[in-house]
């Protein structure tokens, strides 16, 4: 039989379990945050996408979505992600491993992660400056080549207001932001698996063949996935280098909500809303590998 003290203890158990803790009030501010600028705006355009100016309900944006010009704005998108996650996460991880297990001196492997740290969040409009400023018509690079070897870059096709300038600015925060995310994967790679494959006499060739590169590439794929989503997102940059020229689909959205003569807002909600579903299919990819990667480096 359950004795009467069991009978007491059982509710007190359960109020404790329920009692409500202090340290919750920690987590209000990130809860506001992300209601009021995550949460609240996407439930309004995905709202707004099924709307007409009268505010009806209506299919005719979802069906706009695939008009030639919209279709080219998310290819030309896609295209300019890709070629940017590609070659930051090449560049990038080749950075990183130098730092990392090049044998480099520890100070090089700081001051790389100290940079990166920065750079992976220098964008917008004074990122667009500071390469108009390099790499524009009259920049100091453009100058210098022009002067000391006589090269004229837009003479010979190159231009940092057409695709690939754009691709060469987004790498400026792309690969710093490589070096962060596989720094500590390089760091998780466990001296044994070395040691063991030495001992097996596995060439250094052979060891990142068939051992490291395994282990770390859904950790490489995982993070060229979340540049592509950077890329993918990205608005100020693009627009303050090379205004309307490019038509991405960022660029696409902010003439249609801010009011010039393409202006239809809840067009723009569902060009928002295209690029949402992509982005959650870039994040659950990236989340997908992540876990698998975890099993080997934690």
């Amino acid at each position: 039989m359950t004795s009467a003290a069991q009978v007491q203890a059982r509710p007190q158990g359960l109020s404790r379990s329920f009692r409500f803790s202090s340290a919750w009030f920690g987590v209000v501010p990130f809860c506001l945050f992300a209601v009021l600028f995550l949460f609240w705006p996407a439930a309004f355009f995905v709202i707004g996408s099924f709307q007409d100016t009268n505010g009806d309900f209506t299919l005719k944006n979802i069906a706009d979505l695939f008009q030639p010009t919209i279709l080219n704005s998310y290819w030309l998108s896609i295209q300019v992600s890709v070629v940017t996650a590609v070659g930051g996460g090449v560049f990038g991880f080749l950075l990183a491993y130098a730092a990392i297990l090049g044998g480099l001196p520890r100070w090089v492997r700081s001051a790389l992660l100290t940079f990166s740290g920065v750079a992976s969040n220098f964008a917008g409009v004074p990122l667009a400056f500071s390469f108009i400023a390099t790499l524009g018509g009259t920049g100091l690079v453009a100058g210098l080549l022009s002067t000391a070897l006589g090269l004229n870059l837009y003479q010979s096709g190159f231009s940092l207001y057409n695709f690939w300038g754009l691709a060469v600015t987004y790498m400026y925060f792309q690969f710093p932001l490589m070096v962060l995310i596989m720094a500590p994967a390089l760091d998780g790679l466990k001296r044994e698996w070395r040691e063991a494959s030495e001992n097996l006499g596995a060439t250094t060739w052979q060891y990142w063949r068939y051992v490291a590169l395994p282990i770390l590439l859904p950790s490489l794929l995982g993070t060229m996935i979340l540049l592509f989503g950077n890329a993918f997102g990205a608005y100020a940059t693009a627009y303050a280098l090379t205004g309307s020229t490019l038509n991405i689909v960022t660029i696409q959205i902010g003439a249609q909500i801010r009011g010039d003569v393409l202006h239809n807002q809840n067009l723009g909600y569902a060009l928002a809303l295209g690029m949402v579903i992509i982005m959650a299919i870039s994040i659950s990819g990236y989340t997908y590998l992540q876990r698998m990667s975890e099993k080997w480096l934690r």
